[in-house]
């Protein structure tokens, strides 16, 4: 029922929505009557024969998406959760993998590099505020996103951030303006990733992971395994909307449980950012 509603809800349109399903108009049309009756409001409204979404469609459709996805996860194997935080594995056929575990954001002050450290004091004290001085010294490092129509976009990029160093500044700078899907390295932003940054959304704080992947790297865009830890904060512009801080650290010490130690070794291989704190009190 609820791929029938995604679906119809994303083509608008029973014939291409039935061919996509592989079902029949009847079953398309039952799901989406069964869900309704569950919630007790219409999903769509018929408009000249063109199906359109209703207000509470609409407002359904994002968690729907995302029922969807974690459910697909939880069936192929991929989410589950070690000692109450998130765990994500994905391997594909042609070799790419993306593995991340959640972590405590305690974790901060015990085991992670400095960044994410400084990072942090900076965030408290700007209450947030990503223009506040003392949240300067550290914007260099980090990515900003903005959260526009269902859709992440990146807002900035900091020219001494990760990304930056592992695309080059050429690359890093031209992607300010795109969905995180059309980043460099397109395709990696999976279900993982997008519950990473929801999960955000929603509660406006603290999130750490660490991550290990591949990404394209090198003049001839060749995958490359990468590992690093993520901090990702919630924040805000001067206009007060909602923006997305995202530091990188790849020199920290990755702890993934399962991950092949082979994959860590081959990443540490390829050379890292040395991160320089820039004291806020300088």
């Amino acid at each position: 029922m609820l791929r029938s509603f995604v679906t119809l809800a994303d083509t608008l349109n029973v014939s291409r929505a039935v061919n996509e399903l592989g079902v029949t108009r009847q079953t398309l049309r039952r799901h989406i009557e069964l869900l309704e009756d569950a919630r007790g409001k219409p999903l769509f409204h018929l408009e000249d024969r063109q199906y359109h979404l209703t207000e509470d469609g609409q407002d359904a459709l994002h968690e729907a998406r995302s029922l969807l996805a974690r459910g697909r996860a939880w069936l192929d194997g991929q989410a589950a959760h070690r000692d109450g935080l998130f765990n994500f594995t994905l391997k594909r056929d042609d070799g790419y993998f993306y593995h991340l575990q959640q972590h405590p954001i305690s974790r901060i002050w015990t085991h992670e590099g400095p960044i994410l450290r400084e990072t942090i004091k900076s965030w408290a004290l700007s209450e947030g505020q990503i223009e506040h001085p003392a949240f300067q010294s550290v914007r260099p490092h980090a990515l900003v996103f903005r959260y526009i129509d269902n859709y992440w976009l990146c807002a900035e990029v900091g020219e001494r951030s990760d990304f930056a160093h592992w695309y080059g500044w050429s690359w890093a700078r031209s992607s300010v303006g795109l969905k995180v899907d059309g980043l460099p390295g397109a395709g990696r932003f999976n279900f993982s990733a997008a519950q990473s940054y929801d999960e955000l959304r929603a509660a406006q704080g603290l999130r750490l992971d660490h991550v290990a992947t591949q990404m394209p790297h090198g003049p001839d865009d060749e995958m490359r395994p990468i590992c690093f830890a993520r901090l990702l904060l919630g924040s805000r512009f001067p206009d007060g909307s909602f923006a997305m801080i995202s530091m990188v650290d790849r020199s920290s010490q990755i702890d993934i449980p399962g991950l092949d130690p082979g994959i860590i070794e081959a990443a540490s291989g390829i050379e890292t950012v040395k991160h320089e704190i820039v004291s806020r009190r300088a």
